[in-house]
């Protein structure tokens, strides 16, 4: 039955009122919460959720542009439905683990085919989502890349042969190799919630976004200990690590991440970076926001020893060896060129294992011996400290569960 003229006429009227809103951004937009508030652990759930998947308004960014072809990941025709595992001596499933970790996003990868995919709080297959320091490990894959293209000699270069403003630093004397393996001696508190600490004047050198200012600051860290000697997780290395390698290649990372990887690999989506200041240096510890499966498709590319469009992007020995523990002074720590390792107490399924990790419960764990890769996005309550069930346990469970 064709409709009244007068509520013909209003329902076009309302259609094209619609339009012009979203035409002109007059929708209604999710809440977003301050950097601040993310650090601190005080936003509430549904604004933590919100802001995560539009971390892109709290900075000025740079985009990661896509290419024309899209690297396949075809499903598998045995999905992963389920699965039974202990942690801390409780027994838990699959639905146990995305409930209680707030997992806003699961993307299972078993020799190339999706097993599993999840999304959670609103997300979709076009939702972007940040990474916070899972950047970490893709700035340390660009330092690969620039060794691989020569625009950097080796790991044993001096962080100021890039870098010279560096010199009259606590940098000078300071290895490539230093850097990558957060060994430089150079003293930094990472506290996240605190803030007083390294990390969050860091972050409020970035809300000020003046250029050059977290490299400036950088430069005036005492040494606490001699390079090489002492390991110290610092988001501040990664700053430096992505200007050195920003001055190597002589262009910006989110364009070089694309020419090398974003692109070349067969990305589904452009992704987005955080940039210290408009137009400046992209921020090489957090901020790109990227979807799930343009994170399970760089896992793929890890896994297959860091080729894309059959080019060796990084040298051909930089994985898994990027992955493995690296000794620092007395000690093996377990942490390589900005990847997480796992330990013998892991359980031989973690063997060979490795993995990108941000807080908030960010990973790309990737698995060489067993062909697998596994994505997970959270919205956890703090930065760290929050997992309710300990996210390698379910890993091994998926390894295990996957090569039945």
């Amino acid at each position: 039955m064709p409709l009244p003229k007068r509520l013909s006429g209003t329902l076009v009227f309302l259609l094209l009122l619609v339009g012009f809103h979203a035409i002109l951004g007059l929708e209604k937009q999710e809440p977003i919460g301050s950097v601040r508030e993310v650090y601190n652990g005080s936003l509430r759930r549904d604004v933590e959720v919100s802001t995560f998947r539009h971390i892109d308004q709290l900075f000025p960014s740079s985009i990661v542009p896509h290419g024309k072809l899209t690297y396949p990941l075809p499903k598998s025709a045995r999905p992963l439905r389920d699965l039974s595992f202990t942690s801390s001596g409780t027994t838990y499933g699959l639905e146990d683990y995305l409930t209680l970790n707030r997992v806003s996003g699961l993307l299972v990868i078993k020799s190339g085919q999706i097993v599993r995919e999840d999304y959670r709080f609103g997300n979709t297959d076009q939702t972007r989502w940040v990474s916070w320091s899972l950047v970490k490990s893709i700035t340390s894959t660009l330092l690969g890349a620039a060794i691989k293209d020569g625009y950097i000699g080796s790991l044993d270069d001096q962080v100021t042969r890039y870098l010279p403003q560096l010199s009259r630093s606590a940098y000078a004397g300071v290895s490539i190799r230093n850097l990558v393996q957060m060994a430089s001696g150079v003293g930094w508190n990472e506290a996240y919630t605190d803030p007083s600490s390294d990390r969050r004047h860091m972050l409020e050198l970035q809300i000020l976004q003046r250029p050059g200012a977290i490299l400036n600051f950088m430069a005036t860290l005492p040494r606490v200990a001699p390079p090489g000697t002492r390991w110290n997780y610092s988001t501040g290395e990664t700053h430096v690590l992505g200007a050195l390698v920003r001055a190597a290649v002589k262009r910006p990372l989110a364009q070089y991440l694309s020419e090398k990887i974003w692109a070349k690999l067969g990305m589904e989506a452009d992704a987005t970076w955080w940039l210290e200041s408009p137009g400046g240096l992209e921020v090489g510890g957090s901020g790109l926001s990227a979807r799930l499966r343009d994170y399970g498709r760089l896992g793929v590319f890890v896994l297959r020893g860091g080729k894309a469009a059959g080019e060796q992007v990084v040298p051909s020995d930089w994985f898994p060896d990027a992955g493995m523990p690296k000794r620092v002074g007395r000690f093996l720590v377990p942490y390589g060129y900005m990847w997480w390792s796992f330990g013998p107490a892991s359980g031989p399924v973690h063997q060979g294992a490795f993995e990108a990790i941000g807080i908030f419960g960010q990973f790309i764990y990737i698995n060489p011996r067993h062909n697998v890769v596994i994505v997970v996005w959270s919205a956890r309550q703090k930065p760290t400290g929050s997992t309710i069930i300990a996210d390698e346990d379910f890993f091994s469970a998926i390894v295990a569960a996957l090569d039945r």
